[in-house]
């Protein structure tokens, strides 16, 4: 058999830019900029298809489109392209309630896959918001849906909250 080889240009703008944009405003701030093109998205947003949708305080939405190259060796999509997309959502959207100066990082993301995802499922979409702000500490959910609006997969994070800059 031979194996037919298929190629993935990824392209994506220096992130340091951007972190030091994320620095200087409050996270609704820095996330409706990268809504409105005015800051690049995240590198990682070129891997998984992802673009954004829509941000609120507490809340944010997210697109992405599945392929190939998002695949397990069983021929479908990997958990890692929900767990990112879940991740991404939850971090997200506790960023939109942080004013400047302060930043988040995941400490834990438990994820329910309940339906399988190829790329005949088409763009998902991905919603995320925050259960428990905090000013130490912040809890969120997420869930994807696909365009029927059935439920593909759903997670609940912790995010550490605090302070950086000088």
């Amino acid at each position: 058999m031979t194996e037919v080889l298929q190629q993935k240009t990824i392209e994506w703008a220096d992130p340091k830019e951007s972190a030091m944009q994320a620095l200087a405003l409050s996270g609704l701030d820095f996330l409706s900029k990268i809504g409105s093109g005015e800051i690049p998205s995240a590198p990682i947003g070129a891997h998984m298809n992802m673009r954004f949708v829509s941000a609120e305080v507490g809340k944010v939405v997210f697109a992405a489109t599945p392929d190939e190259s998002h695949y397990n060796p069983i021929g479908s999509v990997h958990g890692g392209f929900y767990a990112t997309l879940l991740d991404s959502a939850c971090g997200c959207a506790v960023q939109t309630t942080l004013p400047a100066g302060q930043a988040y990082t995941s400490l834990d993301l438990n994820v329910s896959f309940l339906r399988q995802i190829t790329a005949a499922t088409g763009e998902v979409t991905v919603r995320g918001w925050v259960t428990k702000p905090g000013r130490k500490a912040a809890f969120a959910q997420a869930e994807i849906t696909d365009a029927d609006g059935k439920l593909l997969a759903t997670a609940t994070s912790s995010c550490a909250v605090f302070p950086v800059g000088g």
